[in-house]
């Protein structure tokens, strides 16, 4: 076990990732050409829109159920939302924001357009620590914006068009279906102003994904409600990103791996849940951790990848060889 234990907490955690999530890209984006339908309460952004996706967005058809004329949302009838939810939340519990991290075909697009901008050289931007604290609070409109804008139509307040306003202007909309060839989502809709202001809101904010992606790492997912509804049930999920303070030695070296710019992660040494909610679980800051069990990730409080100054040193070592490679 002791071995197993060690190959695990020296391996390369990026080759490991970049395989899985080139694996879930695949599974997400073209499983309808293999026959795979995982369902449509998956906690990532697999567009529906996407006609071979291998499994939904939960947010698609949540957006529809909420949609109903309030006295059938609170009926009988409320039997399918909560199927639906318990669905999207045994899916959520078993990775918790892992989904994030290695399944999220809109976060695999935002990783592979930095690795662009590594090799062309160009230096990635950041916020300030005030412009963090400022711009994490967006995911949360935007997941009110999810949840009330099909309940204001349901209650003849807004008209249909509002029905999956999220997705109108969700980048995933418009970009996942290109990766098979549909290029459908890409005009303006002019049948209706709702529409139209809609379809418009979807080309800017595509637009600003790429552009904020390839200068920003993970850029769209500080404004992601997906993740703010991850974190809303992080604590009910599987697996835990765990810290012990005492043997912290402040280095700093898990937040300047961090993609997402998560202070917390160095500076909190009170905390032993340090998931926090802008968090991906990539495991950057465990394997970047030069310290023995000061950060690990656990199963069900069983650790089963964790820093250590062995695996730091291997993976230095990785970093060197690369370089003189390139």
């Amino acid at each position: 076990m002791k071995k197993i234990r060690d190959f695990i907490n020296k391996a390369d955690i990026r080759r490991f990732r970049f395989w899985l999530q080139l694996f879930f890209f695949v599974i997400f984006i073209y499983g309808g050409y293999f026959a795979i339908n995982l369902g449509n309460s998956i906690p990532i952004f697999s567009c529906g829109f996407d006609k071979e996706v291998g499994g939904m967005c939960y947010f698609l058809p949540l957006q529809h159920q909420l949609a109903r004329p309030l006295d059938v949302l609170f009926s009988i009838a409320s039997i399918s939302v909560l199927i639906g939810f318990l669905t999207f939340l045994l899916w959520f519990i078993v990775f918790n924001k892992a989904w994030c991290g290695y399944a999220c075909p809109l976060g695999t697009m935002q990783d592979w357009l930095t690795s662009l901008r590594k090799k062309m050289g160009i230096r990635y931007s950041t916020y300030s620590q005030p412009q963090f604290n400022s711009l994490k609070k967006i995911k949360y409109i935007m997941l009110a914006l999810v949840i009330l804008s099909p309940m204001a139509v349901g209650m003849g307040l807004l008209d249909r068009e509002w029905v999956t306003a999220f997705c109108s202007i969700c980048p995933g909309r418009m970009v996942t279906p290109l990766f098979v060839g549909d290029v459908s989502q890409w005009s303006l809709d002019f049948s209706t102003k709702s529409a139209m202001i809609l379809t418009t809101l979807g080309l800017v904010f595509t637009g600003l994904f790429v552009v904020g992606s390839f200068v920003k790492k993970r850029f769209f997912c500080f404004f992601c409600p997906m993740s703010a509804m991850h974190y809303i049930f992080s604590d009910a999920a599987l697996l835990k990103l765990k810290k012990d303070g005492d043997k912290c030695t402040k280095c700093g070296d898990c937040y300047t791996v961090c993609d997402m710019q998560i202070k917390d992660i160095a500076d909190d040494v009170k905390s032993t849940n340090i998931l926090r909610d802008d968090c991906i679980l990539c495991l950057k800051c465990v394997a970047a951790c030069p310290e023995d069990d000061v950060l690990h990730l656990d199963l069900i409080n069983y650790p089963i990848f964790t820093s250590t100054k062995g695996g730091f040193a291997k993976r230095m070592q990785m970093d060197e060889l690369e370089k003189k490679n390139d």
